[in-house]
């Protein structure tokens, strides 16, 4: 709990990349404590591991500085407090009063790896395929926004006023690697 806190409430990006990277190690414990080894090893090689440092090279990329920070809008706080607390209600509500499933017991549900590998090569190649078509399309975004200000800076050097080209003369005396 205090890492997802910190990661709401850090202001420079990287700091909250951080704290999401403890955030996912506790939701493995989670898992640990479950008995889904499989999906705690899982959570951390691929998320804690791959994915967060994708976002950190994401983040270092685009080159991001400390937020902003502002006081909020009045809408916000008089429509969003009130939506949040009548949303959480009404999902609580939901989960607890209609809620028909049975408790399950620790171990009764299938996990090994070769099922979990089954319906996910099988029975969702295509989400996993799209997720990563996905994740690719977001990295060379943030490669093409790191590399458009250099080009701007380019076309603003260069002047549409053409240099005098040097005598022939002096590209001589360069040739022959004498000074001016």
């Amino acid at each position: 709990m205090a890492g997802a806190v910190n990661l709401l409430m850090q202001s420079h990006p990287i700091n909250s990349a951080l704290s999401l990277v403890v955030v996912m190690g506790s939701l493995a414990v989670e898992y640990l404590l479950l008995g889904a080894e499989f999906v705690a090893a899982v959570q951390v090689i691929v998320y804690a591991g791959a994915i967060m440092v994708m976002f950190l090279i994401t983040i270092m990329l685009l080159n991001a500085g400390k937020e902003e920070r502002s006081h909020g809008s009045r809408v916000a706080m008089l429509l969003g407090v009130p939506g949040v607390v009548i949303g959480g209600a009404l999902i609580a509500w939901t989960i607890l009063a209609r809620s028909t499933t049975d408790s399950v017991s620790i171990g009764a549900l299938q996990g090994d790896p070769r099922g979990i590998a089954k319906l996910l090569f099988h029975a969702f190649l295509l989400p996993f395929e799209v997720t990563s078509v996905l994740i690719l399309i977001a990295i060379m975004g943030a490669v093409v926004l790191v590399s458009r200000p250099e080009a701007v800076v380019r076309s603003a050097d260069s002047s549409p006023v053409r240099q005098p080209e040097p005598m022939i003369k002096d590209r001589e005396l360069v040739a022959a690697g004498k000074d001016h």
